[in-house]
């Protein structure tokens, strides 16, 4: 005996609808995480030095910016949405968890874009 209604059984959907994608796009951004992480740091370890000039020559190269790049979109995409379950899940008033969410949102882009920027930056070679 099932608790859901003929329509919700047919949909598959949960209450709200979203909640399954959200769950999954956490876990698949975790899992992408990890291996984004362990080539990055063993890509730094396989440096020797980390002055400017060699991290500048490491990011010249497409792989290492593109594979760097990915890390930050997929490591700002991760932290908003836990941040977001975090503002949904705490925040009491309605127009404060908006408010938590909008600027949330905002914060991450903002970081991820300069983030992205900084890479695109030093890979093209412009001056610092």
């Amino acid at each position: 005996m099932s608790l859901r209604s003929p329509l919700g059984r047919a949909l598959g959907l949960g209450s709200a609808g979203e909640g399954v994608g959200h769950w999954l796009s956490q876990r698949a951004s975790a899992v992408a995480l990890v291996f984004l992480t362990l080539w990055f740091f063993g890509a730094l370890a396989g440096l020797g030095t980390f002055d400017y000039r060699t991290i500048v020559t490491w990011l010249h190269s497409p792989v290492n910016a593109v594979l760097t790049i990915l890390l930050i979109v997929t490591l700002v995409h991760h932290s908003q949405l836990g941040v977001q379950v975090v503002v949904e899940d705490y925040v009491a008033g309605k127009g404060v968890r908006i408010a938590g969410l909008l600027a949330s949102r905002f914060v991450h882009v903002l970081l991820g874009a300069i983030a992205v920027f900084a890479v695109l930056r030093v890979a093209f070679g412009g001056k610092a």
